[in-house]
């Protein structure tokens, strides 16, 4: 995933940075409202985290030119204002959700996913190499042989299906499973093992593919 982070707070945004690149996401840097517009032209991102308060052209005055011209990128807001009345101003310029300062990271990072998984298109199936997975039935059917999957493992495979052929992070994995809470290291190891037990174990070619250091990716092998 990709950011625009748009806070004129330079050691607010450092932190965020920071936080947001642990957790394998990159960012852009604005500082003020006329930056913003000239980045998000210039540079495609996945979403928009946007103070309110900026020089010379505000939050609100940033996401309406944003939307003016037609750009439909989720913007996530990031005010100290909470007044009911700042927030259907946000909303009536075409902001998508708030974030209240100071918040948790985790929240924060939590909002963010939600909101780009919500923008990703809605595909009803998808096919990886010999595997189909049905998202809106929650099946995974692989050479006509229907796969048992707890919900955890359902998780796991729906999130790398939607990815495929893509890696994906464990610390991806992690906070799409269990956005709530800090699973132990040796849990999303377990879960791994059973995906694969029930995905790759009983058929010849295997699809989950581990890169060291990096992430896991399905896919048909190279």
């Amino acid at each position: 995933m990709k950011v625009l982070l748009v806070e004129d707070d330079i050691q607010l945004a450092a932190a965020i940075a920071e936080y947001l690149e642990i957790k394998d996401i990159d960012c852009d840097f604005a500082y003020t409202g006329h930056s913003a517009l000239e980045l998000a032209h210039q540079n495609a991102s996945d979403a928009i985290v946007l103070d309110m308060m900026l020089p010379g052209l505000n939050g609100f005055e940033v996401c309406r030119q944003l939307r003016v011209k037609g750009f439909s990128i989720p913007v996530l807001m990031l005010t100290s204002a909470d007044s009911e009345h700042d927030q259907l101003e946000g909303f009536d310029c075409g902001v998508d959700d708030y974030v209240i300062k100071p918040c948790s990271m985790p929240l924060l990072l939590a909002r963010l996913n939600a909101l780009c998984h919500r923008v990703q298109p809605k595909l009803a199936s998808k096919k990886i190499g010999d595997l189909i997975v049905k998202f809106e039935e929650q099946r995974a059917i692989r050479l006509d042989i229907e796969i048992c999957l707890t919900p955890t493992c359902w998780k796991i495979l729906e999130l790398l299906a939607r990815e495929s052929p893509k890696m994906v992070s464990k610390s991806m994995i992690e906070d799409y499973v269990w956005p709530d809470s800090e699973p132990s290291f040796s849990n999303l190891n377990v879960q791994l093992h059973f995906l694969r037990k029930a995905i790759d174990k009983p058929f010849e070619m295997p699809l989950i593919h581990t890169h060291v250091g990096s992430g896991i990716s399905l896919r048909e092998p190279k």
